[in-house]
């Protein structure tokens, strides 16, 4: 069965990305149609409800530098926001890591000669750093030290991504802490200091706390499109795109199943955060030869949750957890009760979100739903977690294309395929699998914000954002003119010859005016300098060698003040800037 129907806008995607477009445009009175395959709407935030245990699909902070992101969280949930402290450990061997890494858990973690080890493979990577940076596994060494990389970062990351950290390209992982810069170290460095109000401008990498919703992201996504729909615009769950009608220019209309029928929807505009490669695959008639090749050499992660309640009331304190145990397939341990109280029905019971890293079609992919409960039971006992008796319940939720891959073809590939969609004037890509690209949610819905503004004729580029600073809103509480000046280098002889003269001239004027004020005893104070300036008197020609005297000491002062101001913020600014560096390699951990 075919139906036409039409629409001003037509959005692809029900995620973050897709429901923001809709609801900006509700905002601006324009209506709107949303197609969502899943049955469900938030995407990879959205929130399982099981038996009345909510959990989601990974851990997703609420916490931005951008201000029409925050504003719109607020005006969405209001009161429905909760502020959480921030706990997240590395697991490995059977010991919580925190990290940064701290001296004594190190120490105590590792063992002595370990500790050793790393630290001295640090210094070395520091000394003789590799000239090529092009793999992740380059990029990571380079800052950390190969051993803290081998011991820490090549086990989860290569679950995480199914390959080998040299295949990974080491722009995926400056992008997880882009914006994380000197000045913005420094920034942190010195507010964190004054109380609240300065550390609520902290960029986003140095936090330890975040607000979320009570009952999950999923929350947000559902209320947005509940206000979306109340507004005259239409959410479709259950939706798939099966093909996209365009000519040399334009999309005119997507062809859509629904309940086993299909749907002809025209519109007049065309969001789309629909993973890349199927965009491509779908536009009729079809793509040249080369795109539609660019688009198969894109890859994804997938990923699959396996939830077990567990009968105890307190598990550990974190809200996740990242196993670094090579022995097991799990990649990281969510504790929803601590990311929200209210997400566990029984206070006596906790909810433990086992998240697998795998490939659709593979055999984690492929074991039944009861097949992951075992293997999940197995390995937090395995671990030394949970025993396996104390888990009564589980569900297991499987999340196709959960992460972009950044391999070695994905850039050629992404600008075969930019170069080619540039021709299509009426439709946007946004989000992050439908740009390829890791942005966090708040940087997903971003680019659904500035479409929505291009429609209304701005000329934004959705392509720097998460890139260009401009579109950051970084909250600046000290302008960076202000850092840039109170933490340049002091010019040693400029300041000691500035000091000096200023000394020298002061003794010159000091001696003349009492050598011209005159008396019985002249100036019988300053004539006491004689002792230390060896041939000074309160004379016209003492005067002189006095200016002198008085011109070296000052001098040697200003120069050895200069020296030791400019070492000691070298040192500070060293520590800032190394602690910014750790601390935002938690957050790019945080966010895969």
């Amino acid at each position: 069965m075919e139906r036409s129907n039409s629409s001003k806008v037509v959005i692809i995607g029900g995620g973050p990305a897709g429901l923001t477009a809709a609801y900006e445009l509700s905002k601006k009175g324009v209506e709107s149609v949303v197609f969502e395959k899943d049955q469900a709407v938030g995407g990879i935030s959205k929130t399982v409800n099981y038996k009345d245990y909510h959990f989601d699909l990974g851990g997703h902070r609420f916490f931005t530098k951008v201000k029409k992101v925050d504003e719109m969280w607020r005006d969405v949930l209001r009161d429905d926001f909760i502020e959480r402290k921030r706990l997240s450990r590395i697991y490995y061997n059977k010991k919580f890591f925190y990290y940064p890494l701290r001296p004594m858990n190190a120490l105590l973690g590792l063992g002595v000669w370990n500790s050793f080890l790393i630290f001295t493979s640090y210094l070395y990577a520091h000394a003789f750093p590799s000239k090529e940076e092009e793999t992740f596994d380059q990029w990571v060494s380079n800052r950390f030290g190969e051993r803290l990389y081998r011991t820490f970062f090549k086990t989860y990351t290569e679950k995480v991504w199914g390959i080998s950290c040299r295949e990974i390209r080491a722009e995926w992982a400056a992008q997880r802490i882009k914006g994380l810069s000197l000045i913005s170290a420094l920034r942190n460095a010195i507010m964190s200091s004054q109380g609240r109000e300065g550390k609520q401008a902290v960029i986003k990498t140095l936090i330890d706390r975040f607000d979320y919703p009570k009952y999950g992201p999923g929350m947000m996504w559902q209320t947005v499109a509940d206000m979306v729909q109340k507004k005259g615009s239409k959410v479709l769950t259950g939706a798939d795109v099966e093909g996209i009608l365009w000519d040399k220019e334009r999309v005119n209309a997507v062809e859509i199943s629904v309940d086993g029928r299909t749907e002809r929807v025209r519109g007049d505009a065309f969001i789309s955060s629909m993973p890349m490669r199927e965009l491509i695959q779908k536009l009729r008639p079809r793509v040249p030869e080369a795109v539609l090749r660019a688009a198969d050499k894109l890859n994804y992660r997938d990923f699959l949750t396996v939830a077990l309640i567990v009968n105890k009331r307190d598990v550990f304190p974190d809200n996740w957890i990242y196993i670094h145990d090579p022995g097991v397939k799990l990649g990281r341990i969510q504790n929803f009760k601590n990311w929200s109280p209210y997400m566990v029905p029984d206070s006596e019971k906790t909810c433990l979100g086992l998240e697998y890293f795998c490939f659709e079609g593979d055999e984690l992919w492929s074991m039944s739903d009861q097949e992951l409960i075992e293997l999940g039971k197995r390995e937090v006992e395995e671990l030394g977690l949970v025993e396996a008796r104390d888990v009564v319940d589980g569900k297991v939720v499987r999340m196709p294309k959960a992460y972009p891959v950044y391999d070695s073809n994905y850039q050629e590939s992404l600008r075969i395929i930019r170069q080619f969609l540039d021709q299509i004037g009426n439709l946007q890509i946004v989000g992050r699998n439908g740009m390829h690209k890791y942005n966090n949610q708040d940087h997903s819905m971003l680019t659904a914000m500035l479409a929505v503004e291009n429609l209304s004729g701005a000329k934004h580029n959705l392509w720097e954002v998460n890139e260009e600073q401009e579109y950051l809103e970084e909250k600046k509480a000290i302008p960076d003119e202000t850092i840039v000046r109170a933490f340049s280098r002091m010019d040693k002889l400029g300041f000691a010859t500035a000091i000096g003269s200023v000394a020298g001239m002061l003794m010159l004027i000091a001696t003349l005016w009492l050598v011209i004020k005159g008396g019985e005893v002249i100036g019988p104070n300053l004539q006491l300098l004689g002792q230390y300036f060896i041939g000074y008197t309160v004379t016209v020609k003492g005067a002189f060698i006095g200016a002198a005297y008085s011109f070296v000491w000052a001098f040697l002062s200003g120069w050895l003040f200069a020296y030791l101001r400019n070492l000691s913020l070298a040192f500070f600014i060293y520590r800032a800037k190394r602690k910014a560096a750790l601390l935002s390699f938690k957050d790019f951990l945080d966010h895969f």
